[in-house]
């Protein structure tokens, strides 16, 4: 098979008019030619930090998808999936992956369940790390979330981190808004990468030590432009990704959308290309190739390297996109779930108090930190009840493996005026977390998730919206399409009923993340990530 297009030789800086060689999936020669190609061709893109589970689709419908945008690979952590079902669960998405040409790269999750403070559906220790880490298909620890553990050389964390060290395979990290000597600390145990910065000289700071960062442009935490900037000087140490990408955002672009606003800024094509393609198959050691002789043929063909509109996509050599189409198939597999809790009441969100002010959580759009904020409570009859006026809005988490009581907090900035919304798609526990207007709709709206065993839904007074995903209560059985539609028909519901959140299902999905400051909520109730303890929700 040859291919033929202008050749972009991204580590040669260099690009010429040429042809591709291609024998049983190998490039055998890079040939340079004397007529003029009109389209380019570049290694494939690979996401370099990922939650498949994120897009509520199965990684064999998550690559019909990524493969439209020139994604041939990506490193994937499936933390999400193992909080619910353990080991179990990353055996699922091994399995599904390989159903498919798409080159999926697994890691051993690190934090399952990712703090003591919460139920997850699992528990996965250093023993199962250092049998996870020892199969060939598992090519790093996925991130390390729990940096207190790190810095406080906590005995499982440590063992974790030795397992990872002892095969050889890259150690990632998480690790918000830490700076300093207790960056230099963490970075100094084995942490490789960082995918959390938010700022500039964050990133600049864990550069300096050593780390590698990865600029993160997700469906909720968007970190691209604060970050973008350090690309022309340090692109041999920075890598793309997404880290969550809904359906509906997956089914427009992937990591080409982010190559194209880093041209837009006038950063060099060949380092932006360094950072999309070639640095995360060093990094991780991936069977991945980069468009050199002796590489597997997996690289695409583009338009143009300003838009980079995708052409063909090709994976060890053949090509599954051409002509507008997507040539992976649907494949067969098992549901797998966990889910045993009981049908609430709105009692259970009722809560009696004489508290003359409550801490608040402030979402932050764009953003999984939070901030801490103090508010009058507003009590009705003795209860603490959503103050919709002033935009504090009653939250819960409710535990999805057992039945216990609804964990109850406050919330600013959904900016809802009636209904609720909901989801157990609730990092990393996945319990089911709903934001509403009253206790009515939030019950309404966590008993629909309940009914279909998982799911992400929308109720107010007369209508109840749901998209179900029965795979362990996080990713649907159905195709982007379907999900992507579904989904964003969801996202208008809750815009309609007053939500301004740009993506409010996945920033709801994070609330429950306590590895991120400042204020979370878990099960087990109000969590301060910053001190890393739970506080009140009641002041005096």
């Amino acid at each position: 098979m040859v291919v033929k297009g202008k050749i972009v030789d991204v580590r040669n800086q260099r690009i010429f008019n040429g042809e591709v060689v291609v024998e049983n999936g190998i490039i055998t020669a890079i040939n340079e030619i004397y007529e003029t190609q009109s389209n380019f061709i570049i290694p494939g893109f690979v996401d370099a930090h990922i939650h498949i589970e994120s897009s509520m689709l199965v990684p064999s419908e998550f690559a019909k998808i990524a493969v439209k945008h020139g994604t041939v690979s990506t490193v994937s952590d499936p933390h999400e999936i193992a909080n619910v079902l353990g080991v179990q669960g990353v055996d699922f998405m091994i399995e599904n992956g390989k159903k498919t040409p798409f080159k999926f790269n697994f890691g051993a999750p690190s934090c399952v369940p990712a703090t003591s403070f919460e139920s997850a559906g699992a528990i996965i220790d250093s023993s199962d790390i250092k049998d996870l880490l020892s199969r060939p298909e598992i090519k790093y620890l996925a991130e390390m979330m729990n940096y207190p553990g790190v810095l406080f050389k906590d005995e499982e964390v440590i063992k974790k981190i030795e397992w990872a060290k002892y095969f050889n395979k890259p150690i990632d990290g998480h690790a918000p808004g830490l700076r300093g000597e207790d960056a230099r600390n963490y970075i100094a145990a084995g942490i490789s990468t960082d995918h959390e910065c938010f700022t500039y000289d964050e990133a600049l700071g864990k550069l300096k030590h050593g780390m590698k960062i990865i600029i993160r442009e997700g469906s909720a935490a968007k970190n691209f432009d604060a970050l973008i900037d350090l690309l022309p000087e340090h692109f041999e140490n920075i890598m793309f990704c997404s880290d969550d990408k809904h359906p509906d955002d997956l089914l427009l672009s992937h990591i080409n959308a982010l190559c194209a606003r880093a041209v837009k800024k006038g950063i060099d094509v060949f380092k932006v290309l360094q950072a999309a393609c070639i640095n995360p198959v060093a990094h991780y050691n991936l069977d991945v190739g980069t468009l050199r002789v002796g590489d597997q043929a997996d690289f695409i063909r583009v338009q143009d390297l300003i838009h980079f509109k995708v052409i063909e996509t090709y994976i060890d050599g053949k090509a599954w996109y051409a002509n507008n189409t997507s040539l992976i198939e649907s494949v067969e597999f098992e549901v797998l779930n966990n889910f045993s809790c009981h049908i609430k009441t709105p009692e259970d969100f009722k809560r009696k108090s004489k508290a003359g002010k409550i801490r608040v959580i402030e979402a932050l759009d764009g953003e999984l930190v939070t901030n801490e904020i103090q508010h009058p409570s507003h009590l009705v009859n003795g209860y603490l009840e959503s103050n919709v006026t002033d935009d504090i809005l009653k939250m819960t988490v409710v535990n999805r493996y057992q039945d216990q009581k609804p964990a109850l907090a406050f919330i600013k900035n959904f900016g809802l005026k009636e209904g609720a919304i909901a989801s157990s798609v609730g990092h990393d526990s996945h319990n089911i977390i709903a934001v509403g207007v009253n206790d009515e709709m939030i019950c309404k709206a966590v008993n629909a998730i309940i009914e279909q065993k998982g799911g992400i839904c929308a109720v107010s007074k007369n209508e109840t919206k749901i998209v179900a995903l029965p795979v362990a209560g996080i990713m649907s059985n159905g195709t982007c399409e379907t999900i992507g539609h579904q989904y964003h028909e969801l996202d208008q519901m809750a815009k309609t009923m007053g939500c301004e959140l740009k993506a409010p299902y996945m920033t709801l999905s994070f609330m429950a993340l306590l590895v991120i400051p400042s204020l979370k909520l878990s099960d087990k109730g109000l969590f301060d990530g910053t001190s890393f303890k739970f506080t009140a929700v009641e002041m005096r």
